[in-house]
């Protein structure tokens, strides 16, 4: 399963090679062009069937994760986040470390070593680290080195009803929406741009978008985004919903979404009876705030499948929120090759 193969694999910010690698498989049959650029995005082009708009559709490879600072004298490991992540959900965890995916486990002081106070509050960082096994740091220097990434040893499965789980859903669920659209009959001229670093301030999105020629008309960013109907968290604060459908983007902390874009969303989630929602919060920033950006300005928007837990080592996704996602982008891109978007 694509979703499955795109998860499980390690794509670090600035270390997105295998993710990278997997992709190019994926689509060199779909697409007439492929490079990937000095920042490593992977910018793919599929010549259109009609001279309509030119349309970039992006998506990051890079998830959260961490990197090893230093080896102590008894083996254990320091680290430092690569992307935003709550210290909360790292102790116990299990991780992979490296290019050969060295087991490891984040540990901490025992709780029953620990004085009253510091129970009360999360664990720092500094605080946490990384064991492997080793006795001392000259077998943990034998397999593993200053600078090595680290991910989450969680694997992708289906759960409940209609649900999956598994790690790095943001963005990784929006690389397989590329890559399934890429397979549709789409009869206008695509950019499919797999950006890298969006985590650690949305760097390869920018430089992608600044590269493109001919320029996009507009752009659409796809993410997996936080879904949080959960207890404690009132319905209105909601930012978005399991099951409830894609989550069209009014704004966010990078982008106030162009309104022409959203309404044609809207128009074709109607017209062809597709659940659909807003996403209400407007905390993070995405890629299209920074392809929005870019030159004199692409219009662009985020269609998003809302998954709980994101920026952890496990998330959970419905997939009919994924699948639609794919058939509303469908549909809309189907709608403007007929006129319907124009500057």
């Amino acid at each position: 399963m694509l979703l499955k193969r795109l998860t499980e694999a390690a794509g670090l910010p600035g270390i997105e090679d295998e993710v990278r690698n997997l992709i190019r498989e994926e689509v060199k049959d779909l697409v007439d062009e492929m490079r990937t650029d000095a920042l490593g995005n992977l910018i793919t082009f599929k010549k259109g069937k009609i001279d309509g708009p030119v349309v970039m559709l992006a998506a990051h490879m890079d998830e959260i994760g961490l990197m090893i600072t230093y080896i102590k004298d008894n083996g254990l490991l320091n680290f430092k986040p690569l992307g935003g992540i709550d210290p909360r959900v790292l102790v116990a965890k299990k991780v992979l470390i490296g290019p050969d995916r060295v087991p490891g486990v984040i540990g901490s002081k025992p709780i029953h070593l620990q004085k009253s106070s510091e129970r009360k509050d999360a664990i720092p960082l500094s605080s946490l680290y990384i064991d492997i096994g080793a006795k001392d740091e000259d077998q943990a220097k034998e397999l593993v080195k200053i600078g090595d990434g680290v991910v989450f040893d969680t694997k992708f499965s289906e759960i409940g009803e209609g649900c999956v789980k598994g790690k790095a859903f943001d963005d990784r669920v929006g690389c397989a929406v590329l890559i399934e659209l890429l397979k549709r009959d789409i009869t206008l001229p695509l950019y499919a741009v797999f950006t890298v670093q969006e985590e650690v301030g949305l760097r390869g999105a920018s430089v992608a978008a600044y590269d493109l020629d001919p320029a996009p008309d507009l752009a659409l960013a796809f993410e997996g985004t936080t879904a949080s109907d959960v207890p404690g968290m009132k319905e209105h604060h909601y930012s978005t919903s399991l099951g409830n459908g894609p989550a069209i983007s009014l704004m966010d902390s990078s982008l106030i979404a162009n309104k022409q874009i959203v309404q044609g969303i809207v128009e074709v989630a109607e017209e062809n009876g597709i659940n659909y929602q807003f996403r209400r919060t407007n905390f993070g920033g995405t890629d299209a705030g920074r392809i929005s950006l870019t030159k004199e300005g692409i219009p662009a928007t985020v269609i998003s499948a809302p998954c709980r837990y994101i920026h952890s080592p496990i998330s959970m996704m419905n997939l009919n929120d994924y699948n639609s996602v794919i058939d509303l982008t469908e549909k809309y891109l189907q709608k403007i090759a007929k006129g319907g978007f124009s500057k």
